[in-house]
């Protein structure tokens, strides 16, 4: 288990989940708890047993189908009910069967909020923090204990505020974590305020919102004001502007400030876990993520390049596999000889000086027209091959067209024609589809799959299209950037034309060629 001196603790599924258009299955969120302990957190939030079935079925599943090597469970829920007993209290008990050795309770700290939410007295409120964090501690229960509106209490009513966290400390909670839920404190005031309520003797957590996009920096100004027990989310989740991002905050503490967190291994994993999160929830990935982000490492200006050529560290504040992230090599127009020599290198070649200058020069040429080589490096990797002499031909396209059909009934279909010479052979061969990309696409299969049996393996699984700035109407510039991948990973290529089917025929072309160069064809 986790070292108690400080705590890493995860609300991901419970208040994560809340975000806008994220709904995670019960298996969801045992899959995720599951990487969540693989990063070596020390508590995850499972969420509020009783007051949501979903999450009362997560707990009786947890017991038996989770093995969890680090992290212990916390049963989210509230204190109890004004003028009953804790012990009586329905949602009290459904925390006490959950079965998670952790009770995590949201009381009230603001008193206004306890006066028009709760409609109760301030002395009742505290009366009931005093009896469910007792009752649950007597029925052998660690409570924790969440004090909702804190600051904003802190500010109304600082003396009932702290008053809050003196009952449920000497009641038996063994953390209260200050809750910014508005998210609209700033780091400097938050650690005025945290460095005050350290000052009850109550040990002191910190849970942050991101609304004034504050939410991370918060969580280390309240730890360096004393707080020893830090929430966060994956990938920043959570309602509105989301929760402060717990691998971001685990990073920092670790990296930064030398806090022994998670194990070295578990933090060299964090991008990959980062990543597998988002497939389970099926949340586009943040690319610009601090640390655990595609592009956290990515390089692109020319100046950058040159320096990292020297010094990687010269423009990296970590070396990006203390995360488990890579160093990435931008390839665009703002390119010098020396981002396409580290790109080339990165790709196993050495360019001379004559071929970084040619390659360099190619680059701007095409993104002038509107290409994008930073998204798409197996665009880029086929120009480089061009440039050194190496360019596999699999193929070559005699013609191909597209005919689009509505047909009666109303259905439209795409029927693609394409004709071809590989190995020797002319081929000519129609597909059908349900657009003239999709029929395009499965022309070509049809035409290269006894060949290049390969294929049957690539899939196109993204389709995205641009009209270029500068440009409008029907008779506008297109970019097109198709995505494709087989059993072992992904690549991009790109498409400029006037034409959109023309432009995706070019990205098209591109990925086959690609996807068999990566089956290690000779041409």
């Amino acid at each position: 288990m986790a070292d108690d001196r400080f705590h890493v603790y995860d609300t991901t599924l419970r208040d994560g989940a809340q975000q806008e258009g994220l709904n995670l299955t019960v298996a969801d969120k045992l899959a995720i708890a599951r990487h969540l302990d693989g990063l070596g957190v020390g508590f995850i939030e499972g969420g509020w047993p009783g007051a949501n079935p979903k999450d009362t079925e997560f707990f009786r599943r947890a017991q038996t189908e989770l093995d969890l090597k680090h992290a212990q469970l916390a049963a989210f829920g509230a204190t109890r009910r004004a003028g009953v007993k804790a012990a009586d209290d329905p949602l009290v008990a459904a925390l006490r069967e959950s079965g998670a050795p952790i009770v995590t309770l949201v009381a009230k700290s603001h008193d206004r909020h306890v006066e028009l939410a709760l409609r109760t007295t301030l002395e009742e409120n505290l009366a009931m923090i005093r009896d469910t964090v007792s009752h649950l501690t007597a029925e052998g229960r660690r409570v924790f204990l969440d004090a909702e509106h804190f600051f904003d209490g802190y500010r109304s009513n600082p003396a009932y505020a702290l008053e809050v966290l003196r009952t449920a400390a000497e009641a038996g909670a063994s953390v209260i974590a200050l809750c910014d839920t508005n998210g609209g404190m700033l780091p400097d005031e938050l650690a005025d305020v945290v460095h005050e309520a350290a000052g009850t003797g109550a040990r002191i957590g910190i849970h942050c919102h991101d609304d004034t996009g504050c939410a991370v920096a918060n969580t280390l100004a309240a730890v360096k004001a004393g707080a020893t027990h830090v929430q966060g989310c994956a990938n920043g989740y959570g309602e509105r502007s989301g929760n402060a991002n717990l691998f971001t905050v685990v990073a920092n503490l670790q990296l930064k400030r030398g806090f022994d967190l998670v194990p070295p291994q578990s933090l060299r994993e964090m991008a990959r876990i980062a990543h597998a999160i988002t497939e389970v929830t099926n949340v586009t990935p943040n690319s610009h993520q601090p640390y655990v982000g595609t592009s956290a490492f990515a390089h692109k200006a020319g100046l950058h390049a040159s320096a990292i050529k020297v010094d990687p560290n010269l423009y990296q504040h970590i070396d990006p596999a203390e995360v488990g992230n890579d160093m990435r090599m931008l390839v665009s127009d703002m390119a010098g000889r020396a981002s396409v020599e580290l790109k080339g290198r990165e790709l196993g070649y050495e360019l001379t000086g004559e071929q970084s200058r040619q390659l360099v020069d190619r680059v701007k040429e095409l993104e002038a027209k509107g290409h994008t080589f930073e998204a798409a490096d197996a665009s880029f990797e086929l120009l480089l091959r061009d440039t050194v002499g190496e360019r596999r031909r699999y193929f070559t396209v005699e013609s191909w067209r597209v005919i689009v059909e509505r047909r009666p009934g109303g259905d439209v279909v795409s029927e693609a024609t394409v004709k071809l010479h590989a190995k020797d052979e002319r081929i000519v061969a129609t597909g059908e589809g349900n657009g003239p990309v999709n029929a395009l696409d499965r022309a070509v299969r049809l035409a290269l799959e006894k060949l290049y049996p390969e294929l049957a393996e690539v899939e196109l699984i993204d389709f995205k299209v641009r009209i270029l700035e500068g440009t409008h109407g029907t008779d506008a510039v297109t970019r097109v950037l198709i995505t494709s991948s087989d059993a072992t990973g992904e690549w991009a290529t790109v498409g400029v034309a006037e034409n959109v089917i023309e432009a995706s025929w070019q990205a098209l072309e591109q990925a086959v060629t690609y996807g068999l160069l990566r089956a290690g064809h000779s041409a």
